[in-house]
């Protein structure tokens, strides 16, 4: 069974809906059966990697609000990223382009180690603190997650995999899909934004059940 996954390593719904999608998984027979893709999407495409104005005065500034409004907002969220076992830690996050860390996300799978640089992106990211747009960060969290240091640096410092992030945010727009976490399963079932843990697991089990009948 495949489960694609359009993400953004700055997207709190993101975050949370890989943990409900993990909840959904070990409720298969055999969760590790399950081929999982990750698919590239910029919440902020146009992004600096390094901007001026903090989390809340970008989020004020992007939706035409102000930054008490969207510190509320992003407070509410945080509230809700705790009932799923996660620390999001907006007054010291660092926004930033995640062009890069996209990249290195697609070069992590080369070696099967996509799962755990995810991980570690979106942790590095709510819960660290860490500059994800910054390359020497991504080299620092590239070999925390057991890549190859010099490998990393020489594709950093690259264009390599610039295409196929391109790919996948050009497959995005032809579905008409406008934000993530985006979930395919099968190619038959999809599950848009971070559903519940509940409808996860209905909808995995069903295409694990048809996929063997």
């Amino acid at each position: 069974m495949k489960v694609e996954v359009w993400t953004d390593m700055i997207c709190p719904f993101c975050y949370i809906g890989k943990r409900r999608l993990e909840t959904g998984l070990d409720e298969l027979a055999n969760p590790h059966a399950v081929e999982i893709v990750y698919r590239s999407f910029e919440m902020n495409p146009n992004m600096e990697i390094n901007p001026l104005d903090d989390v809340y005065g970008i989020a004020a500034s992007r939706n035409g609000s102000t930054r008490e409004h969207m510190k509320s907002l992003l407070g509410e969220i945080s509230k809700r990223a705790e009932q799923d076992g996660l620390k999001f830690n907006y007054d010291s996050a660092k926004m930033t382009n995640t062009f890069n860390a996209h990249r290195l996300l697609k070069f992590a799978k080369q070696f099967s180690k996509a799962d755990e640089m995810i991980e570690r992106l979106y942790r590095a990211y709510f819960t660290d603190s860490m500059h994800i747009g910054d390359v020497s960060t991504l080299l620092d969290l590239a070999v925390q997650t057991g890549l190859d240091a010099v490998d990393t640096a020489e594709m950093l410092a690259s264009d390599r995999f610039s295409i196929e992030v391109r790919a996948d945010e050009d497959a995005a727009k032809k579905t008409g899909l406008h934000g993530v976490p985006y979930f395919v399963i099968n190619d038959k079932y999809a599950i848009s934004g971070a559903q519940s843990a509940e409808v996860f697991i209905q909808v995995l089990q069903q295409a694990w059940n048809e996929e063997r009948h």
